[in-house]
């Protein structure tokens, strides 16, 4: 069993020895997607990175004593306006969008959640959180809106340590005269007659809805109490979300904190550039996925340190197909070896087991990998090799499995593809953008891949 796990603290700025505060109740939470859209690679690394993390909290303390939950938010101002532009309804939207979500990270070999709670389905906690933020003087009400007074907090800021010049110009996104301080943020707002609405807290008759900040606070609070162990996500989260989760959490409940330890994954570059729609270099999960097989992603996602800023490229999707048919080739069709008594298993777990160390883990199975093909006579050690890979997820599958997935052949209507490729650059040149990625989402789908020429014409192409 791993003796110690140490994780890089963002609150604390250090790497410490992680202990629970109940080793039989051990729990984590992690910000997960806004369903409006197919999923970017990007929204894949927090899966992936926190997976991981998942696979060896159970391993540590038992499967039945780790519960994590990711949160989906379903009530959101991009959700609406996309709803609107397809002229379905918003809970349609959300169901189609959190579908393609949930096939994409189970090709990633993601394991699911122990729990998905949906915003909407946390409106009383808001509530319940917002009534407290106000009678205790952390919130107030204003034209409609109820904001949380940030000066009543005066630590404010502890987890990003940003100078208040830059904290000023984050709260400044959202601008309103009523505010009482730049740096207050809104915890509900009024609705119009064509947004979703529920009844709104303290007293204010216009029905309402939640701000973003809100909903994490109150759906960590319901399924994991008001402290836990683990917070994760993105470190583009850092601020204004996750700052003004703590706020609202420990404002609310009077404890000195929300989450033990705060960790956050690095940004994600396209072949070293900022992935951007306006680039034409943004890359959905489900495309990557038409052109390579779940497990290669994730080798390839693993490969960086997940605190380190991760540079996406081609070349080193190919290297981590290269070595999963290696590595494929190496067990063959023997069963995974996942017993405590593995030592192929401890040595990884031992590495895993500082912050995440998931390139140190990849170069010992590299080792392993050697060790079993050389030295094995009974099979034995290909069996612990499959069941260390299997901590990271790797190696899920049996060579015959593998060498019949990579054979299989995309089955596709040409034709039909050029049609909806005409339709597209009609939405396109009448600036319905949205018909436009639906169409594009629809060939995704089917593992079509679009390439917008310079000359205005677009190609396309099978993922392998």
């Amino acid at each position: 069993m791993l003796m110690e796990l140490r994780l890089y603290n963002t609150l604390t700025r250090s790497k410490d020895a992680f202990r629970p505060l109940d080793p039989a109740n051990v729990r984590l939470y992690v910000c997960g997607p806004t369903v409006y859209d197919l999923a970017h690679i990007g929204n894949a690394r927090p899966v992936i990175v926190f997976d991981v993390l998942f696979r060896l909290l159970r391993r540590l303390y038992g499967a039945d004593a780790v519960t994590y939950v990711r949160n989906i938010t379903d009530v959101d101002d991009k959700i609406n306006a996309r709803a609107a532009d397809r002229g379905i309804t918003i809970r349609d939207l959300t169901e189609e969008t959190y579908d393609w979500f949930r096939q994409d990270t189970a090709a990633l070999g993601c394991l699911p959640p122990s729990v998905e709670p949906r915003a909407t389905e946390h409106i009383r906690e808001m509530q319940a959180l917002i009534e407290r933020l106000v009678a205790s003087g952390h919130a107030y009400v204003a034209e409609d809106h109820v904001l949380f007074d940030v000066p009543s907090m005066p630590d404010y800021g502890q987890l990003s340590r940003r100078p208040l010049d830059e904290m000023l110009n984050g709260a400044r996104v959202d601008v309103a005269p009523f505010k009482r301080d730049p740096m207050d943020f809104v915890l509900w707002k009024p609705s119009s007659d064509d947004q979703p609405g529920w009844p709104s807290p303290c007293g204010i008759e216009t029905p309402g809805r939640p701000g973003w900040h809100i909903e994490c606070s109150a759906m960590s609070w319901r399924h994991l109490g008001e402290t836990f162990d683990i917070h994760g996500g993105g470190i583009d989260l850092v601020f204004p979300h996750h700052e003004n989760e703590i706020a609202q959490s420990r404002c609310a409940f009077g404890t000195g904190g929300m989450a033990q330890v705060w960790m956050h994954n690095g940004f994600l570059l396209l072949e070293g550039e900022k992935m951007s729609k306006s680039l034409g270099n943004f890359v959905t999960i489900r495309e990557l996925l038409a052109d390579w097989e779940g497990e290669v992603l994730r080798l390839a996602m693993l490969s960086t340190h997940y605190r380190q800023p991760i540079n996406w490229t081609r070349q080193g999707i190919g290297f981590a197909a290269k070595t999963l048919d290696k590595w494929y080739r190496v067990v063959g069709d023997v069963e995974a070896d996942t017993g405590p008594d593995n030592p192929f298993e401890s040595e990884i777990a031992d590495r895993l087991g500082d912050d995440l160390n998931s390139p140190r883990a990849i170069t010992h199975l590299h080792h392993l990998a050697e060790v079993a093909e050389h030295e094995d006579t009974s099979s034995a050690l290909r069996r612990r090799f499959k069941g260390a890979a299997n901590l990271l997820g790797l190696l899920q599958l049996t060579e015959t499995q593998w060498k019949a997935r990579q054979r299989e052949a995309i089955a596709v209507d040409p034709e039909a593809i050029e049609a909806l490729i005409a339709a597209r650059i009609a939405a396109r040149k009448a600036r319905d953008f949205a018909a436009a990625d639906h169409i594009r989402e629809q060939l995704a789908a089917q593992g079509v891949i679009l390439m917008d020429n310079k000359d205005g014409t677009t190609s396309w192409e099978l993922g392998r």
